[in-house]
Parts: C-alpha cells; structure tokens; sequence
C-alpha cells in the first residue's frame, strides 16, 4: 500500500526534527540507500512503510533541495581524459572492455574498464550512466532502440581502443546483462 504525495508529506512533518535532519543529511549527500534504510527503520513499525514508499518519501526530499545536493561527479568519456586515465594504469593495456552493471538508483549503467597484463587486472575508467551519456551524446541524439548509456560506453570505448590500439569489447551492446561473457585474452 503505497502512500499520496499528501499523506507522506504529513508523515514526514510528524518526524522529530532530528530525525528529519538525519534523512536530509543523506539526501544532501545523494546517498539515496542511507535514506531510505532510515526511513524504512523509522517507519516501519507505526506506519507499515516499506522500500517502495520509502523511495517516494526520499525521492520527495530530493525534488525539495534539488540543485542544492552534491551529486557525485559523473566519468569524462573524451578521449583525452580517458587516455590520460589509461596511461596511469598498473601494468600493459590490453584490451577496453565495456560491461552493464545495474542498481536501483541509476538503473542501468556500464563501466568501461581497462584491462591490464603484467600485472593482470582491471582498470576503471568510466562509469557511463544515464546523465553522463545524455551530456555526452547530446540531449537529442536518439539512440533507439539501443539504449543511451551502451551507445556512449560504446564509442567512447572504441575511440580509447582505436587510440591504444589494442580490441574493444562489449559482449551485450544491444541488451542490459550484467552476466554477459567478459573479455578473455
């Protein structure tokens, strides 16, 4: 049972102050899951509030401060950076690899990362979500029925792949999946 846009903004008036500061530190913070844990916590018992209600009730708080919360800064996809960033990796880049990660914040997203030899491992490069694809590709760019965020991991990571010379790989371009095959040498 979920609650109107009015009967949560009373519940959240009938919130002791510190309590209300509390949440609102996290949303301040854009840490959407530490809101959310406390106003499950809070809620819960008198008032049967779950995660989705708790979601509407945070989501409320962060259309009241808007511009005034420090998001965390999104990944640059030029190439410049993106090589720069490459440059500083432990070991040989031997391939870009882009891979769908998911959470119930930003939805969908993909990670471009570098993978390395001598040391093996991985490099994060990017984080490509929503947001940053839009301001990458450009508000009108349509990228149906692809969906945006694999179009921009996409070229960003073939233009750091042509300029490293080394493969591209994106095992599911055209579909979300966080279990699709990994690069493998």
């Amino acid at each position: 049972m979920g609650m109107n846009k009015a009967a949560r903004a009373e519940w959240w008036e009938s919130l002791p102050a510190g309590i209300r500061d509390e949440i609102d530190g996290y949303i301040l913070q854009d840490s959407l899951l530490g809101a959310v844990r406390v106003i499950v916590a809070v809620g819960l018992v008198p008032h049967d509030i779950g995660v989705g209600t708790a979601q509407l009730i945070a989501n409320d708080r962060y259309l009241h401060y808007g511009d005034r919360i420090a998001r965390e800064p999104e990944s640059p996809l030029d190439l410049e950076a993106l090589a720069y960033r490459a440059a500083g990796c432990a070991g040989r880049v031997v391939a870009i690899e882009a891979i769908w990660d998911g959470d119930t914040v930003h939805d969908w997203f993909v990670r471009l990362l570098a993978i390395t030899t001598g040391p093996a491992g991985e490099a994060h490069m990017a984080t490509v979500y929503w947001s940053t694809a839009k301001r990458y590709l450009g508000e009108d760019e349509d990228c149906r029925p692809r969906h945006p965020v694999a179009v921009a991991a996409e070229r960003a990571g073939l233009a750091l792949a042509a300029h490293l010379s080394v493969p591209f790989h994106f095992a599911s371009p055209d579909t979300p999946d966080d279990e699709a095959p990994r690069w493998q040498s």
